[in-house]
């Protein structure tokens, strides 16, 4: 842990984060790839996995803090920061979500984790479909959050949001490159919490964010506005949960019940709020119960 990581992290103790634990993480090597960083829960034992898989502009933590307690009544859980953003995998090549699925077939195998269930917010539900499409053996369930098929449908609005990014990412320098990203945006994606401590979780979210390499970020924007997956999305076979963001202004609800419809016995999962509901108390209990749904499901077919 580096030392300017706020609130201080105590060996062998979780953080606090607006009065919420969140699991101490560590590096893993994994080979041919690079080094990544990773939260977990042991969970109780035997149980199934979930691994979180977070969104654009957010980390592992940053993504799943509200979830972290209420899934480990349930499952071992896994929390990974995706390359480039937090403490993740640094590399040269272009940003791929395909290497962020092959990143986490990775890091699965390196734990031993068996067959898992991939839960991606956004960003992170690609990356989970992805996971499936090419490692299908490594995934016993799906669970996508505030995400579809597509991030940019209309033809039009791909092309100004991709050549936007594009030309983003041929600049060099960091003030430069922030300036691409809308400063109500970022704050969508680092929200201040809902309690006294809001100070506290500015200050531990400006920490996760400062993390970043912001060329690859601006690279994994430009993945997602061409990410299509409308194709072959319909052809995932193992048990899957959508949770609809039913505010979401990021990504209509109208778009996630699409994915959900799309993707045969896909259970849908509404929560009330927008594209950063998974800040909110209200977000775990609901994410539990689109797991659960999961869990159970995976469990009688192998049975």
């Amino acid at each position: 842990m580096e030392p300017s990581e706020v609130p201080r992290e105590i060996p062998g103790q979780p953080a606090e984060v607006a009065g919420l634990p969140i699991p101490l993480g560590r590096r893993v090597h994994l080979e041919g790839r690079g080094t990544t960083f990773v939260r977990e829960v042991k969970g109780p034992l035997g149980a199934p996995t979930v691994m979180l898989l977070h969104g654009w502009l957010a980390s592992g933590g940053l993504n799943w803090f509200q979830a972290f307690e209420p899934l480990r009544s349930h499952f071992r859980v896994v929390a990974v920061d995706l390359r480039g953003h937090g403490r993740g995998i640094r590399s040269s090549r272009r940003f791929r979500l395909s290497d962020c699925a092959d990143d986490v077939a990775a890091l699965i195998t390196k734990l031993d984790t068996g067959p898992v269930i991939a839960v991606g917010y956004s960003m992170g539900g690609p990356v989970a479909e992805l996971l499936w499409k090419r490692h299908r053996h490594l995934v016993s369930g799906l669970v996508l959050c505030a995400t579809g098929h597509s991030f940019v449908p209309a033809a039009r609005e791909r092309v100004v949001f991709t050549s936007a990014m594009s030309a983003a990412i041929g600049t060099s320098r960091v003030a430069r490159l922030l300036a691409w990203l809308p400063t109500e945006g970022i704050r969508r994606f680092a929200p201040p919490g809902d309690g006294t401590r809001a100070a506290t979780m500015r200050a531990w979210a400006g920490a996760e964010m400062r993390r970043h390499d912001w060329r690859m970020l601006l690279e994994a924007g430009h993945a997602i506005g061409t990410f299509d997956a409308r194709s072959w999305v319909g052809t995932i076979d193992v048990p899957t949960a959508v949770v609809v963001t039913t505010q979401d202004r990021a990504l209509p609800a109208t778009g996630q019940l699409q994915v959900a419809r799309a993707i045969p016995g896909a259970t849908v999962h509404r929560l009330e709020g927008g594209h950063t509901a998974c800040a909110r108390r209200r977000f775990g209990p609901v994410l539990v119960q689109a797991c659960l749904s999961v869990a159970g499901r995976s469990e009688r077919l192998a049975g």
